[in-house]
């Protein structure tokens, strides 16, 4: 019926705690003992538990990498922390607006009221003193309107031969040049013609004779 030798050359060296074993030739002889078997291994709980937690980790890994690739592939909003850039407005462009409220100094510090000057043709000699700029301005001047000259600093200019009707200030905080958004360039001086009102009616950034602005003068005294 069987090979009663488990020592034989057929069969590999047992454990001698194993006692004798017995093959046999017909492999349904097994039937029942096949059967204990699995009826052991369905009752047995201990061993869900160990295959539990592997499959926990699985399930974890797999979730993360899912979330991953759902942040990666989400679509984002296209609005950034840039600055949005303004252009800043032309000489052309101030015309028609109001003109700030701006106090400067003269020759002793005293502050003086810009818009308490008005009408004025206001000269920035920041750039350069330029007496004649100054003096053709004062010349072409209408009856009651001030001439303003104004530096950048807390010297006051004045011309060597200061014209009547000249009123010669100081802006050491620079708020008419902030406002222009035009800085002084050596050896040219700006003009600015404000009607009474204190709307700035025309800028001219580079003035080379009084006749830049001559004809916008006679709207300073209506």
């Amino acid at each position: 019926m069987g090979k009663p030798d488990a020592d034989g050359p057929e069969l590999p060296d047992l454990p001698p705690e194993w006692g004798r074993v017995v093959v046999p030739d017909d492999a349904s002889a097994l039937a029942d003992e096949a059967a204990r078997v699995r009826r052991e291994l369905r009752s047995s709980g201990p061993a869900r538990p160990a295959l539990a937690f592997p499959l926990l980790v699985l399930l974890v890994a797999v979730l993360t990498t899912v979330a991953g690739l759902f942040a990666v592939t989400w679509p984002r909003s296209s609005r950034t922390d840039e600055p949005t850039v303004v252009p800043r407005p032309t000489p052309a462009e101030l015309a028609g607006r109001p003109l700030p409220a701006l106090d400067l100094v003269d020759a002793g510090q005293s502050p003086v009221p810009l818009r308490g000057l008005l009408p004025a043709v206001i000269v920035l000699v920041d750039g350069c003193a330029c007496a004649d700029r100054v003096v053709e301005a004062a010349a072409a001047a209408p009856t009651g309107v001030t001439v303003v000259t104004v530096t950048g600093d807390r010297t006051v200019a004045t011309s060597p031969s200061p014209a009547p009707g000249v009123r010669p200030l100081a802006d050491p905080a620079g708020g008419l040049r902030a406002f222009l958004h035009l800085p002084a360039r050596p050896g040219t001086v700006t003009v600015l013609l404000v009607d009474r009102s204190g709307v700035l009616l025309r800028v001219v950034p580079e003035v080379h004779s009084v006749e830049d602005y001559r004809a916008d003068l006679d709207r300073l005294a209506r």
